[in-house]
């Protein structure tokens, strides 16, 4: 809640008795107070010394939550299709390519509409933003449920493409909701939260599919199972909606996401479902990096020398994924599809917050979304090369492609300087806060000390 100004005695002004009989109270420490950000169209609202501030809530927590819940949505749908791309590719009599194509738009879309939707979290807030993408993540689910026969095809993709203009809205907004809702201790943790809904919809999108959305060879039974897939989809995502209404590593992640239900297939036929729950533990497990890594930044600060260590460590669980995928073991695949995870989905809060380090003042949402736009570009290019490399020379192949890059990544992060503007930035606006109060704790000090003499006659 907003404080007021200074509080009346009795209904009366305090006068100067009431002033000398208090100031022991301001000789105690004085603790700074993080600001809650209830200014209009989600501004931060300014911090003066001695003047009551705006103090942080509970509230903040729901906002949080909401956001992640139609993050959740959205990624869920971006990687159902992906999921059970054999299945798909059966039902709809299409190339794997084509299916393919149903997670790359989202890619797609993202990159001309950054600029404007960035463009429109700074002018209108995050209110009209976070309203625009849960609209458009009801719509696309529900435009998606008309498309359960065999040649509707482009109803799919237009419910699709529906979704990922939603995504273009979702996206930019973790950074933006944590500097805007969260104290200067916090950012990286709420930052942390607000991905971790992303990740768990892509969790849940590769566990549910295969159980919803059995390997049938009856298309009516399929169309069946589409269905009850696609209308929970639009209950959820509707009730989100209701909801909100009244209250690149990464790119090497999206690659593999695509494409891992055909790289485990090749290698283990007719574990369709198993390749969902890989997907589920590559997820969960980079949930929990996610969320660690996020709470390390906040303890530590350590933001360039963090980002390092997990790049490399994404590159070395890249490289084990890589030559143990093919042992025959499933029990190691997911070992080590586990460590990949947890290293490689904890880097997307890292990159988002020290991006919002390095660029600070520009706005959060654009250096997200300029990190979200590489993210795409290079998520298209991985998905389209690795394909075509496991069609043509094997998964093991595919795979050596995208390690190759995540250690050109690893070696231009290692020359990346660590130019923490933001955190210079919030221990500035502390340290000023902190002598405004000793400076008023002085002047009323000299006031008690002063006596008042009466001016003599003349």
């Amino acid at each position: 809640m907003v404080s007021g100004g200074p509080e009346e005695v009795g209904g009366k002004g305090m006068g100067y008795k009431e002033e000398v009989e208090e100031q022991p109270d301001l000789l105690q420490e004085v603790k700074p107070e993080f600001a809650e950000a209830t200014a209009p169209n989600g501004g931060v609202p300014e911090v003066r010394p001695g003047v009551p501030e705006v103090r942080l809530t509970w509230r903040r927590w729901v906002i949080v939550f909401v956001f992640s819940s139609y993050s959740f949505c959205n990624a869920f749908q971006w990687i159902q299709y992906g999921s059970i791309n054999s299945i798909f590719t059966k039902f709809y009599a299409l190339t794997p390519l084509a299916i393919d194509w149903l997670s790359m738009c989202y890619m797609i879309v993202y990159i001309p509409l950054l600029f404007p939707v960035a463009w429109l979290l700074d002018k209108k807030g995050l209110r009209l933003i976070a309203l625009a993408g849960s609209a458009l993540n009801c719509l696309g689910a529900w435009v998606k449920t008309g498309s359960m026969k065999p040649h509707l095809f482009p109803v799919t993709v237009l419910g699709q493409i529906i979704c990922s203009l939603a995504q273009v809205f979702i996206l930019g907004m973790p950074s933006r909701i944590a500097s805007v809702w969260f104290g200067a201790r916090e950012v990286s943790s709420a930052c942390s939260i607000a991905v971790f809904g992303n990740q768990l919809g892509i969790a849940v999108g590769f566990l549910l599919p295969p159980v919803l959305v059995p390997n049938s060879e009856d298309k009516e039974k399929l169309a069946h199972h589409i269905g009850i897939m696609f209308f929970m989809t639009a209950g959820v995502a509707t009730a989100l909606f209701l909801l909100v209404i009244f209250g690149l590593n990464t790119g090497c992640f999206y690659a593999l996401s695509t494409m891992l239900n055909r790289m485990v297939v090749i290698n283990y036929p007719g574990e369709e479902q198993n390749a969902g729950r890989i997907g589920l533990t590559i997820v969960v497990a980079g949930m929990v990096g996610a969320l660690i890594t996020g709470l390390w930044l906040d303890r530590t600060k350590t933001y360039k020398q963090t980002t390092l260590l997990v790049y490399i460590m994404s590159f070395v669980g890249m490289v084990i994924y890589t030559f143990t995928l093919n042992l025959g073991y499933l029990w190691v695949v997911f070992v080590t599809a586990g460590v990949l995870g947890f290293f490689m989905t904890g880097y997307l809060p890292l990159g988002f917050e020290l991006a919002a380090e390095l660029t600070y003042p520009e706005s959060e949402g654009t250096s997200s979304g300029l990190l979200n736009v590489s993210a795409q570009i290079f998520g298209i290019i991985f998905t389209i090369s690795q394909g075509q490399i496991i069609d043509h020379f094997g998964t093991e192949a595919g795979n050596i492609f995208l390690c190759v890059f995540l250690f050109i990544g690893t070696i231009i992060t290692g020359f990346i300087k660590p130019d923490l503007r933001r955190q210079r930035a919030n221990l500035d606006n502390e340290q000023t806060r902190l002598q405004g109060n000793k400076s008023q704790i002085m002047n009323y000090g000299v006031c008690a000390l002063t006596p008042s003499f009466p001016t003599p006659a003349q």
